[in-house]
């Protein structure tokens, strides 16, 4: 009888360690997904602008939109979501607009970033980027635009 309460007691024991060990891992995937270090883009497979432009030099450029999913996956995929459609973090980007005045919007909201009452929202990649990468992957996101 008491060799059963034992082996009770220890069974019990060794599933409260297992679930405060997965809890342990859980909580560690949960802090590490808000806290990337951005990722460079290589964009030398891309004509170089001359000069900067407000208007997205790319639209429709296979290369760019290649290299825009890469990058957007890499850094704007955990808030703005896989494929650009969004989980509720931030905005689902396939839904901005695929005019000119937007690709102004795009470029100011990348470089700039989004601070609300003090709280960033979308950190600044303005030290990030150069701006042909912006272009990539305004190119991929015009790609998966949809107006639903």
């Amino acid at each position: 009888m008491n060799l059963t309460r034992f082996n009770l007691a220890a069974a019990a024991s060794i599933a409260g360690f297992v679930g405060v060990l997965s809890l342990s891992f859980v909580s560690s995937e949960a802090r590490a997904h808000g806290d990337v270090t951005p990722q460079a883009v290589d964009v030398s497979k891309l004509p170089p602008l001359k000069e900067s432009t407000n208007k997205n030099p790319y639209v429709g450029n296979a290369d760019a939109i290649k290299i825009g999913a890469s990058a957007y996956g890499q850094n704007c995929a955990r808030c703005h979501g896989l494929g650009a459609v969004s989980g509720g973090i931030a905005p689902d980007l396939r839904l901005l607009p695929t005019d000119a005045a937007t690709d102004e919007y795009f470029k100011g909201k990348v470089q700039s970033g989004a601070i609300r009452n003090g709280v960033t929202y979308m950190p600044s990649f303005k030290d990030v980027f150069k701006e042909e990468a912006i272009w990539a992957i305004r190119s991929f996101i015009v790609s998966v635009h949809t107006e639903d």
